[in-house]
């Protein structure tokens, strides 16, 4: 029986994926989650998954920071992105970041499965659309081959720092002491490559959606 890993927050799209699975592998095992942390936890305890449904922003995931890090981790599994953003920049990203599709939430019922069907067989499946894009930028391709090379939880420290949590805040969410958070901030910012934390988040931020909108960290909490 496949095993269809689903990730995205919102639960009615959910089931409406659930109900796409279904129709094209009616014995398929589902696996849900809503969140970041959810997500991870799931690949783990799947890595042998047939496929990933991943959207492309959900709760504690940037962008497509989530497909990169799953990437490094778990270079096996099977992604195709899901996402109400449908510019073809958007779709080409992903794809060079790794995904073996792109289905926008737009898509009805007919699409997804036809999307789903390819994907199994082992093809990729992206609209028409995202042949007109240009290939992703090196500076972003080389962003993301440093941020593969962090471990779990250094990737986690990085995502809650870009959300604009100070050290004590990353600490104390982590449940590890402030001195800890640091340390992880030391080998961040050596993979990197970066001088300091603002750096390293604006670095990181070249794999969010909208680049442009990322916002710099307190540098004073060091």
């Amino acid at each position: 029986m496949p095993t269809i890993l689903v990730a995205d927050d919102h639960p009615l799209f959910r089931e409406a994926l659930r109900g796409a699975v279904v129709r094209v592998i009616p014995d398929a095992r589902l696996h849900e989650a809503e969140n970041a942390e959810g997500l991870y936890a799931m690949a783990d305890a799947h890595p042998d998954a047939d496929l990933l449904l991943l959207d492309l922003n959900m709760p504690g995931a940037q962008g497509f920071s989530a497909l990169v890090h799953l990437r490094g981790l778990h270079p096996q599994l099977p992604v195709v992105m899901v996402s109400a953003r449908e510019e073809p920049a958007v779709i080409r990203r992903a794809l060079d970041h790794g995904a073996m599709g792109f289905i926008p939430k737009s898509s009805n019922a007919e699409t997804l499965g036809t999307a789903l069907r390819r994907v199994l067989d082992g093809d990729r499946w992206v609209p028409d659309s995202a042949d007109s894009a240009p290939r992703t930028g090196t500076d972003e391709q080389d962003v993301a081959a440093r941020v593969r090379e962090l471990t779990p939880q250094q990737f986690r420290v990085l995502q809650m720092l870009g959300s604009g949590k100070l050290n004590k805040q990353i600490g104390y969410e982590l449940g590890v002491s402030e001195a800890t958070i640091k340390a992880h901030m030391s080998a961040i910012l050596r993979k990197l490559g970066a001088s300091n934390r603002t750096q390293a988040v604006l670095m990181a931020g070249k794999l969010s959606v909208d680049p442009e909108k990322v916002v710099a960290p307190d540098e004073t909490d060091d």
